[in-house]
């Protein structure tokens, strides 16, 4: 059994720390009022500043990033932290653009983070699509991860990156004990694109929560940015009805065990 704390920085950013190693999760630190394009006629505007400065981090062990081609999940601040981190994991292609400390993992690929007198963090790279059904050459590549490490008593941490619900990401169910759950939310939509979805929908996550069935679920990325559709608000609603749901205070730490 292990103790974690997990910081909520805001958007999909948190800093987490386990075992003596401090993770750092898709850096957004730029302050809130620029609007940034997606490509394809899309854009969406920052709303939301972080909850912690990038002065006030501590050293990272590793950056987890689950892609590095869209603003609010890597913007210009957060870029300049990459070097500060042992090790940036993150998608094959996202990795040849950023070159450096950046690896890429593939899916069901492992990395183990390995620091003398520390517990070996294995971090595994999960299937995520950021959108619908042949989306990724619009969209691009992205990825989930599952951190499993020994002590763990209710099973995987698993963050589920920019994804909606389909084939690849029930596929982590099937593989994966999930305990805590870091969802990415949001239910993302752009108006030149109509009803067409690019993150999960509360209901999704409620579905996708009855196929994995964590201990517990963190939602994270539903704030921040005007291009999501869903916040707090709708989700809290119908993820009532699952597992034990819990919304991580801004900027505070929190601490669970695993």
């Amino acid at each position: 059994m292990t103790e974690i704390r997990i910081t909520h920085i805001g958007g999909p950013t948190t800093l987490i720390e386990v075992a003596g190693q401090r993770l750092l999760t898709d850096p957004t630190f730029d302050p809130p009022g620029r609007r940034y394009s997606f490509g394809w006629g899309t854009s969406s505007r920052k709303t939301t500043g972080p909850a912690v400065p990038a002065t006030q981090l501590p050293p990272l062990d590793a950056v987890l990033l689950t892609h590095d081609h869209h603003a609010d999940n890597l913007d210009t601040a957060g870029r300049t932290l990459l070097p500060r981190a042992d090790v940036v994991l993150t998608t094959p292609s996202g990795a040849r653009r950023l070159g450096g400390n950046a690896r890429g993992l593939d899916p069901w690929t492992t990395w183990r983070l390995q620091a003398p007198g520390r517990p070996t963090i294995e971090v595994t790279a999960t299937p995520a699509r950021h959108g619908p059904r042949f989306s990724r050459p619009v969209v691009g590549e992205v990825t989930g991860f599952a951190l499993s490490w020994q002590g763990q008593e209710h099973g995987a941490l698993w963050i589920s990156g920019d994804t909606v619900l389909y084939d690849g990401v029930r596929e982590v169910a099937r593989r994966v004990d999930v305990g805590t759950a870091l969802l990415h939310l949001g239910g993302v939509r752009f108006p030149v694109t109509g009803p067409v979805r690019y993150t999960m929908t509360a209901a999704r996550a409620v579905e996708l929560c009855g196929l994995l069935r964590p201990r517990t679920v963190l939602p994270v990325h539903y704030e921040g940015w005007s291009h999501f559709q869903e916040g707090r608000r709708t989700a809290e609603k119908l993820l009532a009805e699952g597992p034990q749901v819990h919304w991580l205070p801004i900027g505070t730490p929190w601490q669970l065990t695993v």
